[in-house]
C-alpha cells in the first residue's frame, strides 16, 4: 500500500508541466479590464514612439511626464489642454498597480519589472540596427502597437555574435 508521501510526490510529478504553462501566463497581455488607450494617445504619443502601455508606469510617474511635456526628453510635446487631459486621465485610469517605486521612474526601461522581464536580452540585440535602444518595444513585439506584449509574439532579429576565444589557440 503506498504512503501518503508516495502520492504527494505523485501528485507534484503530474502538476509540474501545468505549473510550467501557468508561470509565464503573459500578465503583460492587453487586460480587457483596463479600457484601449485614446486616438490622441496613439497619435501623439505613438507619432514619436511606442504608445507604451500605461500599466508600464505607477501614476505618480505619468503625472510627473504630463505635467513636463515641454520638456519630454529633449523635446517639446505639448499638447492642447483637452487632448492632455484626455490623455492623462486614461494613463492615470490604467496606470501600473505594483508597489509604487519612491523614486516614480520616469522610463518603462528603468523599472524593476522591465529589467526583469528583459534580463535575458543581451546588449548585443539593444544595440542592434534592427533595435537601437530597449525603448524601441515594436522591434520586437509585434503587437506593442496594439498595446499587446505577449512573449508567444516575441521575435527578436539576429545579431552576430563575436566568436569565442575559449579553446582559440595561440
Amino acid at each position: 500500500m503506498p504512503t501518503a508521501s508516495i502520492y504527494a510526490a505523485l501528485a507534484l510529478v503530474l502538476a509540474l508541466p501545468f505549473a510550467a504553462v501557468r508561470a509565464d501566463d503573459d500578465r503583460d497581455e492587453i487586460d480587457a479590464r483596463r479600457t484601449p488607450p485614446p486616438a490622441v494617445y496613439i497619435d501623439e504619443c505613438g507619432g514619436c514612439h511606442a504608445p507604451y502601455p500605461a500599466s508600464g508606469l505607477p501614476a505618480a510617474s505619468w503625472r510627473t511626464l504630463m505635467s513636463t511635456l515641454d520638456r519630454h526628453f529633449g523635446s517639446d510635446a505639448t499638447l492642447a489642454p483637452a487632448e492632455t487631459a484626455v490623455v492623462r486621465d486614461w494613463l492615470l485610469a490604467n496606470a501600473g498597480r505594483r508597489a509604487a517605486n519612491p523614486s516614480a521612474p520616469l522610463r518603462i526601461t528603468r523599472t524593476a519589472w522591465f529589467v526583469h522581464e528583459h534580463d535575458e536580452v543581451p546588449a548585443s540585440i539593444w544595440r542592434s540596427r534592427e533595435i537601437g535602444s530597449a525603448a524601441n518595444c515594436g522591434g520586437c513585439h509585434r503587437g506593442a502597437d496594439r498595446g499587446a506584449f505577449s512573449e508567444r509574439d516575441v521575435r527578436m532579429p539576429r545579431v552576430a555574435t563575436p566568436p569565442s576565444s575559449a579553446g582559440a589557440k595561440r
